[in-house]
């Protein structure tokens, strides 16, 4: 078995590391797991079999919408963070794909919303999708990662509770219909210390004072765990939900 590198050679590779929209390949083989049994990208790939018209809401870097391809003739995708707008624009520019800072002002536009990890703003999905349109959105909810801020001492993220059951409630307030509801938390394993710095680094808001100066004590308690047990894990929390809007 390879060696793992010192606790100050993982923390530097980390740290170095550049950060371009919602690429986790640097930890691949790191930290492993936080999937939930279902696929988001399959369920979306059936909604646009037969849709002539996307929404990707929060694209991040374009990733995902790029992996669904071939496209809607008309697909739009919103990205508000200045880091990975441009990101999302070269990656999705090919594919014909317009990509907004803000939400369409429109009515009655689009057959399919699509928000993995991103925003769910029900009124304006509600105004955006056409009768007999689809919402497919998968979410992180707020126990995600909870036990990591608890083993570095740090405050939760969410503080306002966010679940299945609190986005049905705004979903059907707005006017759609739910037909579709999941939730899980599984496991995510880190298997050493510098993936839970690029973790951190790359989730900005999972520990908003995040440096490894500041909890150097609490990240070397981590590695120490890692060295011994192989591994630390913590609980992802995610669900997901799809509405349509009533025809």
């Amino acid at each position: 078995m390879q060696a793992i590198p010192s606790y100050d050679v993982l923390i530097g590779e980390a740290v170095g590391v550049p950060l371009v929209g919602w690429e986790f390949a640097w930890t691949d083989g790191r930290a492993v797991g936080s999937d939930p049994s279902w696929s988001f990208p399959e369920m979306a790939r059936r909604l646009l079999r037969r849709a002539g018209s996307l929404l990707d809401l929060d694209t991040g870097g374009g990733e995902l919408l790029a992996e669904l391809a071939p496209l809607p003739a008309h697909t739009v995708a919103v990205e508000s963070w200045a880091p990975n707008t441009p990101v999302a624009r070269d990656r999705l520019g090919p594919f014909g794909v317009s990509v907004l800072t803000e939400l369409p002002g429109g009515e009655d536009e689009f057959d399919v919303v699509l928000s993995r990890h991103g925003r769910l703003p029900a009124d304006d999905i509600a105004r955006l999708l056409r009768p007999g349109g689809t919402l497919l959105t998968q979410q992180v909810g707020s126990d995600d990662l909870a036990d990591l801020n608890a083993a570095l001492g740090a405050p939760i993220p969410h503080p306002k509770k966010w679940n299945s059951q609190v986005a049905v409630d705004a979903l059907e307030e707005a006017g759609l219909e739910v037909t579709d509801v999941r939730e899980e938390r599984p496991l995510l394993s880190f298997h050493d210390v510098g993936a839970i710095v690029y973790q951190l680094r790359a989730v900005p808001w999972q520990v908003r004072d995040f440096n490894p100066q500041r909890y150097d004590r609490e990240l070397r308690r981590i590695d120490a765990i890692i060295r011994t047990e192989g591994r630390f894990s913590v609980t992802a929390h995610r669900f997901l939900v799809q509405a349509t809007r009533p025809a």
